[in-house]
């Protein structure tokens, strides 16, 4: 591997006058990458994080780091997101450790390997399928849930056995400055590191050839992430958001009140409503807003404060940019349509989203609409549970990415299913059927005992 050119003197005083500016730390640059990615194959390749003790500890490090350190997790968010206290504490924090905890209490059971059915020629073999870690895995977190997006999947990483670096988003500069901070401290300094990379420069990071790449964001970035990742033959999975229109019908009355109810007269004032994370997010979603449908409720912006009231828009049309582009912010469009067939159609002349959400007290409606259509999951009459359950699979299908994570899907998306078919050397006897000269009697033996199988087993199977 050809090493990469050192940082030039202008990158790092542009890093040296962004950190003077209040900026928490400097950027990972690939040398030091380069220096991780080694330091961690070194540590797979020992075998560190085979066995299941040291897997155990480091899941419960993980959890003791979020115990310990709750009080910096919610600052940290409030200073990026304005996230509030509970928000943190319910949707990024809890939400980990319960994952953590999950995998704690089944990893022995994870780690077993599975027997499969045997047929006729190997009734007296053992046929087995091993989970076996991937190796170094670098994991690409998101600004939107920047705690839950790295760990959670990490959580999968170190259950599974494999080495791991984070990349959380630069967007949110104190959580991941923390998370910067307090990896090395709680977990193994040799397997476990994060580095502090921006969207631009990962592609550079990725082409270094990891064994798995886990990545959080939307469609565009993603796709540069899969390009950069195919050039190195590397498996990804790719978790990508989208949009969430809705249906008119009586909702925008509704929503009007719950919002009052949710964040009283003027949301800006709320401790309990959040911020957008950037400049850059914030102008994009204003734009998308200004140039789609006409606003029912909210619509005002002050960019001083990245505050984006919360906002539904009516009569939106198809070509609008709201349904054109993804959008990261409170932003909710409405179309109207006639009936559930309408809304079927419509939904699947679109790219299949990463979740179909159905509202409705009728069992046929939402039988209709998680049958009818196809999305990455499904969920009635909520839109977070699906989730976060540490028992379902989350991912997309299609545009909305590919692979899933939680639990033991977690475990999977990070383990290679090895086959092993353990064979004593005595059955030659029956095996030297298949070897050359290739003899009319021999394959009329095999059709026979195949055709046995076939009957016994409903199946084909030939020695």
């Amino acid at each position: 591997m050809s090493r990469p050119p050192s940082p030039t003197p202008a990158r790092w005083f542009k890093a040296l006058r962004r950190t003077r500016l209040g900026d928490p730390c400097l950027k990972t640059y690939p040398l030091e990458s380069v220096d991780l990615l080694r330091r961690a194959r070194v540590a797979f390749q020992a075998g560190r994080t085979l066995k299941e003790n040291f897997r155990l500890a480091q899941l419960e490090a993980v959890v003791q780091m979020l115990e310990e350190h709750e009080c910096d997790f919610v600052d940290a968010l409030g200073r990026d997101l304005h996230k509030p206290r509970f928000e943190t504490v319910v949707s990024e924090l809890i939400l980990v450790k319960n994952e953590a905890l999950y995998a704690i209490n089944n990893l022995k059971k994870w780690m077993q390997p599975q027997k499969v059915e045997r047929n006729l020629s190997t009734t007296l073999d053992d046929c087995l399928v091993i989970s076996e870690p991937l190796g170094v895995v670098l994991i690409i977190g998101t600004w939107c849930s920047p705690v839950q997006m790295c760990l959670v999947p990490l959580v999968g990483a170190i259950a599974a056995g494999n080495c791991a670096i984070i990349s959380p988003s630069e967007s949110t500069v104190h959580t991941t400055e923390l998370l910067h901070r307090l990896i090395p401290s709680y977990l193994d300094n040799e397997c476990f590191h994060a580095i502090l990379a921006g969207l631009s420069d990962l592609p550079e990071v990725i082409e270094l050839k990891f064994d798995h790449v886990f990545f959080t964001g939307n469609k565009e970035d993603g796709s540069k992430i899969a390009l950069a990742a195919a050039r190195t033959l590397t498996p990804v999975t790719l978790i990508l958001g989208g949009k969430n229109p809705y249906v008119k019908a009586r909702l925008v009355q509704a929503l009007k009140c719950c919002l009052m109810e949710f964040y009283g007269s003027n949301p800006q004032e709320s401790r309990s409503f959040g911020r957008i994370v950037n400049l850059e997010i914030f102008n994009r979603t204003r734009g998308i807003l200004w140039r789609s449908g006409k606003v029912a409720v909210g619509g005002h912006v002050i960019e001083a404060e990245k505050y984006i009231a919360p906002t539904v828009l009516t009569d939106v049309a198809e070509s609008d940019p709201v349904m054109q582009k993804e959008i990261f912010g409170p932003v909710l469009p409405i179309l109207t349509v006639n009936n559930v067939d309408e809304a079927i159609s419509f939904i699947n002349k679109q790219e299949k989203p990463l979740c179909v959400y159905a509202y409705s007290t009728n069992g046929k409606v939402i039988s209709r609409f998680m049958s009818e259509t196809c999305s990455g999951s499904f969920c009635s009459n909520d839109c977070i549970l699906q989730s976060v359950m540490v028992a379902l699979p989350f991912g997309g299908v299609g545009a909305s990415g590919m692979g899933s994570f939680h639990g033991r899907y977690s475990f999977d998306t990070f383990s290679h299913k090895k086959s092993c078919l353990l064979r004593s050397a005595r059955f030659e006897c029956v095996t030297y059927l298949r070897y050359p000269p290739f003899e009319d009697r021999n394959l009329s033996l095999m059709t026979w005992a195949s055709s046995l199988s076939q009957k016994s087993q409903g199946w084909c199977q030939i020695m």
